[in-house]
């Protein structure tokens, strides 16, 4: 009772002295605060409150927030790179700078754009227009395909599951216009209004290629008809998240057995791939089931879903009409976002998609300095050192499974800003006088480099995101963990901050991606990378049960009334949100050694961690987008990863003053690290 008083005093103390943080520019601003909310009430307002009022969501966007923040900023930096590049005269022809200079300016061509309207894909919808049976409809599926379109299936490579250093051939589910195969089932009266108006769309873009009106609503049918099949057969995104279940390495022979009515050979040969052996069938009920889709639609119908699927595909890179409607559909209606993007900005990210590693070398080179790389090196190994240290003390992990965990993480592979080798662009074709041109072939040459895998060893030196990304990632199959310059800036990543904020802001986004290797999802590869059980049945019992926990809150957490988060769907997000801000806070205090942190601002150390970890969330969403993110989004909204990890931390507690009953004091705590 006395230590409750005493750190409530501490707190009212800190109330008066709050102001004094707005001079810290490298620290929690008071003006991000709204203190008339208590933190141990609804922690993401008080620490965001003042945040989410200055920065309202701009008309372009679906939602906004500090990962958004420093997104654009990231695309101002890559804008001046590519401006400059366009009004250089003496870059050599081939090179990556010619490239990427040809490619913008291409992109920036409206008048070009305009004219071409839908020229560029006029080839290909003739070709589907040819198609005579269903030997020359496969063969247009597998053309489709490396140019981007991939329905109704996708192809490509990934490391075996059980063997990582193996490369295999994978097949996948797809072939859906609407984000996710629920939207096409669900009764309730947002998916009904959602299914009319993608109907509308559908017509909308086949009216836009020159069918009349009676034409374009018989064809919509088919389209409509078609992916409601294919999505009865299709896996829900709570089952593709578990790896034994979309893990199904067979034979091309046992491939052609399961999905008979479509060739297997003549198709891997009109992709280019390489000799295909055998390969993983992510998901054979869709495989088996799109298999007899093919015989029971004629010929024509499956025509009609090619045409349809290939301008949904070109709309963002043909004319406006195609644009507008297009962004009417994805953004308006899906997302609530009531503006279009300004058209250098879609540039600038559709040059960081089709040839993003050559940019962001250029970006990183100017943007991230070797010695902020040294320090958010020594950073990941703080962090790595406090889960080691963490997994030995553990009460419910025996020694076995503590072995093979502390060897797991031993052996995580650490990638931290930009590749020590970049991505290799001397076979993609650009030119300065078709945009549209250009993505094609940008796809096309994605499509190759990664079908050429297949049958090589792994390369573990590559790179999933380009280094101007705001985000980072845990590879299982890899067993690494990736941080692009894009993220490690402020606010995540600040050198000129004091320790307690960077370990509550990147120190926690560094413990997020370890913890992966060891969510629900991440736990079942070992330290090679293969899918295999190394966990005892009593650890791994006890791990479920407390993973049962986790899943309990977030399901318990409404978005809007009547919708809630999918516990199992957000599951591993939320477990790596724990984990992450358990370790950064145990990383925090073994940084500190002897040393006693000072307050600044009137803010104690303990206080500036919680509040940097929750200013990473601090943002706002349309309500049409908080709609289709609970459904589609393996990541829970921005509000309630500011408080679930927390709401389970002692520590947090501790350093506001929380007492038993407060919202933000978790009756069943949620512990695994």
């Amino acid at each position: 009772m006395k230590r409750s008083v005493m750190l409530a005093i501490a707190l009212a103390t800190v109330v008066a002295a709050l102001p004094l943080a707005a001079q810290e520019p490298h620290g929690i601003n008071a003006s991000d605060m709204d203190l008339s909310v208590k933190p141990c009430q609804d922690f993401f307002h008080y620490g965001n409150g003042g945040w989410i009022k200055a920065h309202p969501i701009p008309p372009e966007y679906p939602r906004w927030g500090t990962f958004l923040v420093l997104a654009d900023e990231n695309r101002d930096r890559q804008h001046g790179i590519l401006e400059a590049l366009a009004k250089r005269s003496d870059l050599a022809a081939g090179s990556e700078e010619k490239k990427l200079a040809d490619y913008w300016c291409a992109c920036m061509d409206e008048k070009a754009v305009e004219a071409a309207g839908a020229k560029a894909i006029e080839p290909e919808l003739a070709r589907i227009a040819a198609v005579k049976d269903a030997a020359g409809l496969q063969a247009e599926v597998a053309r489709l395909q490396s140019q981007g379109v991939r329905v109704p299936f996708g192809f490509g490579s990934e490391p075996d599951r059980r063997n990582s250093e193996e490369v295999i051939g994978a097949v996948r589910q797809g072939g859906l216009g609407l984000p996710d195969r629920d939207y096409y089932f669900s009764d309730d009266p947002r998916s009904t209004e959602l299914r009319a108006k993608y109907a509308a769309h559908v017509a909308t873009l086949l009216h836009l290629l020159g069918d009349d009106a009676a034409q374009a609503k018989i064809e919509t049918d088919t389209v409509i008809a078609l992916e409601t099949e294919l999505a009865k057969v299709s896996m829900t995104r709570v089952e593709r998240r578990d790896p034994d279940k979309t893990y199904h390495r067979i034979s091309v022979a046992e491939l052609a057995k399961l999905a008979p009515d479509f060739d297997w050979a003549a198709y891997f040969t009109s992709v280019q791939a390489p000799p295909v052996v055998s390969l993983n069938v992510a998901q054979p009920d869709f495989v088996r089931g799109m298999s007899a889709l093919l015989t029971r639609f004629p010929l024509d119908k499956w025509k009609v879903y090619l045409r349809w699927h290939l301008v949904n595909a070109a709309a963002p890179y043909l004319s406006a009409p195609f644009v507008n409607e297009d962004f009417d559909f994805r953004g308006r209606t899906l997302q609530g976002t009531p503006k279009l993007e300004e058209r250098w900005k879609r540039c600038v990210t559709s040059a960081d998609r089709q040839i993003g590693f050559a940019l962001g070398r250029l970006y990183a080179e100017k943007y991230f300095p070797p010695e902020a790389k040294a320090q958010a090196d020594q950073l990941v190994h703080n962090l790595i050192g406090a889960l080691h240290a963490d997994i030995l003390t553990l009460d419910w992990m025996g020694p076995d499974t503590k072995k093979a965990a502390v060897a797991k993480l031993d052996a995580f592979r650490l990638k931290i800003g930009y590749p020590a080798t970049w991505r290799d662009y001397s076979k993609y074709e650009v030119r300065a006088d078709s945009y549209a041109a250009n993505v094609m072939r940008g796809e096309e040459f994605e499509f190759h480099r990664l079908a050429d895998k297949i049958g090589k060893p792994l390369d573990r030196t590559e790179w999933g995101m380009t280094p101007p990304t705001v985000n980072a990632y845990y590879n299982p199959s890899m067993n690494e963990i990736v941080f692009p310059a894009g993220i490690l800036q402020p606010p995540f990543f600040d050198p000129k901050a004091d320790a307690a904020v960077n370990y509550g802001a990147i120190g926690a986004v560094i413990g997020h991606e370890m913890t992966h290797g060891f969510d629900d999802q991440g736990r079942k590869f070992d330290a090679k990378g293969n899918l295999t059980d190394w966990w005892t049945a009593e650890d791994a019992k006890n791990y479920e049960t407390r993973a049962a926990c986790v899943q309990k809150q977030f399901d318990a957490y409404e978005v809007q009334p009547g919708l809630h988060e999918n516990g199992k769907l957000v599951l591993g997000e939320s477990i790596a949100d724990l984990g992450g801000l358990t370790i950064a806070h145990k990383a925090y205090l073994a940084s500190l050694g002897d040393g006693k942190p000072p307050v600044i601002g009137g803010l104690t150390a303990d206080q500036r961690f919680f509040l940097a970890f929750g200013r990473t969330w601090a943002g706002a969403a349309r309500r049409e987008y908080e709609q289709m993110q609970a459904r589609v989004d393996p990541h829970p909204a921005g509000q309630f990863r500011a408080i679930g990890a927390p709401s389970n931390t002692p520590e947090f507690a501790a350093a506001f003053g929380c007492k038993p009953g407060d919202p933000m004091v978790r009756a069943e705590v949620c512990r695994i690290w």
